[in-house]
This record gives structure tokens, sequence and C-alpha cells, in this order.
């Protein structure tokens, strides 16, 4: 697809195949407890307006399923390789909830979240990174701040995985 093309959401909505694949990779996530296939469900029904129950199921999914694994990791132990696709949405999950209790001000959620990210990754400049949250919060900034300031917003790289 050409970056510029719009995706044409109605036709979508009313295409079998699309519809029969999304309902394959839904059932394919759940089976497999997939949170990489999960992103891409969650993406798509995003996509197509899906009903907010739909979407919110997924992402529940997608959550409680990365929390277990970090569970799993932690017990284990093992570290998240962020070459392998599960664990690199796992990081993502996890992470994606820490800066929604960062934004709601739960700063004391926020920074465990960021700690634990910190002690559980094998990438040093993802590890660093993680440092940087965990430091923010408890120096008081607020998410907004950290945004504003701190962030490096200007240096990211959007195909950067």
């Amino acid at each position: 697809m050409m970056e510029n093309e719009e995706v044409d959401t109605e036709a979508l909505k009313k295409d079998a195949d699309f519809l029969a694949n999304l309902q394959r990779l839904e059932t394919e996530m759940k089976a497999e407890n997939s949170i990489a296939k999960g992103y891409q469900v969650l993406d798509a029904k995003l996509v197509i307006e899906a009903e907010e129950d739909d979407i919110n199921e997924v992402f529940t999914f997608i959550v409680n399923s990365a929390f277990d694994k970090l569970s799993d990791y932690l017990t284990e132990p093992r570290k998240f390789d962020m070459a392998e696709p599960e664990d690199w949405a796992t990081v993502r999950a996890i992470y994606e909830h820490a800066i929604q209790r960062y934004s709601e001000n739960d700063k004391k959620g926020a920074k465990e979240i960021f700690l634990v990210l910190h002690h559980m990754v094998i990438v040093d400049e993802l590890k660093d990174a993680m440092m940087i949250h965990a430091c923010a919060v408890m120096a008081g900034h607020s998410f907004e701040e950290f945004v504003e300031n701190l962030a490096d917003v200007d240096g990211i790289d959007p195909e950067d995985p």
C-alpha cells in the first residue's frame, strides 16, 4: 500500500475475506496466547472502527497476557529478548500500560513498571530509556513535563521497531 493511499474502511467492514482472516487471526491469538497477534487484531479492529467492547476485549487480552508473561519470566528467571516478536510485543504492552499509569498521575505504579522493564530487557539502550522514565517519575515530573521537556521526540525514527 502506498504511504498516502487511504484505507477504505467501509469496504473492509464488508470484505468477507478480510473479516474471515481477522476472525482466524483472533482465534490464533487466543489459542497461541500471542500478544504479537493481539496487536495485529487490535490494529485491524481500530482501522475498521469495531465496537468499543470488541476493541476493549482485545486490549484487555494484550495487557493481561503481557503481565502473565512478565510473571512467568520473573519466576523462571528470564529476560525479554527484543529480537523475539512475542517478547517485543510483551514489552510494548507493559510499557504502554506504564505510560498510561504515568499519564493518569499514578507515579508510584508507573515508576515500578519502568523499573521492572529496566531489569527485564536485554537491550542496554532500552534498559537506559526505562531508567530515564523511572527517574523522571521519581523526580516529580508530570507526564506532560516529561514529554515536553525530557523526551527526545525529534530523534524518533518511525521505521525503527
